[in-house]
């Protein structure tokens, strides 16, 4: 969540979203999402690149606090009960982007790889 929230703010975005985690994700390098995304054929240079170019930056403002939206919060309650009762790992997180398959992040993964279903990349 820091990392989402740090990505957020990179852009001068007052909102944490399902493109922010993504943009986290594939910053970490995280072996396991690799892996995943690897298998699924998403190039994660190709999505970490285009999702770059499709955020955009916001205006400067003062950051009195950022919102997390609701496609943000769904995605952390799927990561959460997937992981259960362990803690939310950042491969839970990539499953529940998949899963949810709406918005921006879906897009982009689907576009930059080889997606037939939603559960191709969690499983």
């Amino acid at each position: 969540m820091r990392a989402a929230e740090q990505a957020c703010r990179n852009y001068n975005h007052y909102y944490v979203g399902v493109e922010h985690v993504l943009l986290a994700l594939l910053e970490e390098h995280d072996a396991d999402v690799d892996r995943r995304l690897l298998k699924a054929g998403v190039g994660t240079g190709n999505a970490y690149a285009e999702l770059r170019r499709s955020l955009g930056t916001g205006e400067d403002r003062s950051w009195e606090g950022i919102l997390v939206t609701p496609r943000a919060r769904n995605v952390f309650a799927l990561a959460a009960a997937a992981a259960e009762p362990n803690e939310v790992e950042p491969v839970h997180l990539l499953g529940a982007i998949i899963e949810e398959g709406n918005g921006l992040a879906a897009e982009i993964l689907a576009g930059a790889g080889n997606l037939p279903d939603r559960g191709r990349v969690a499983g």
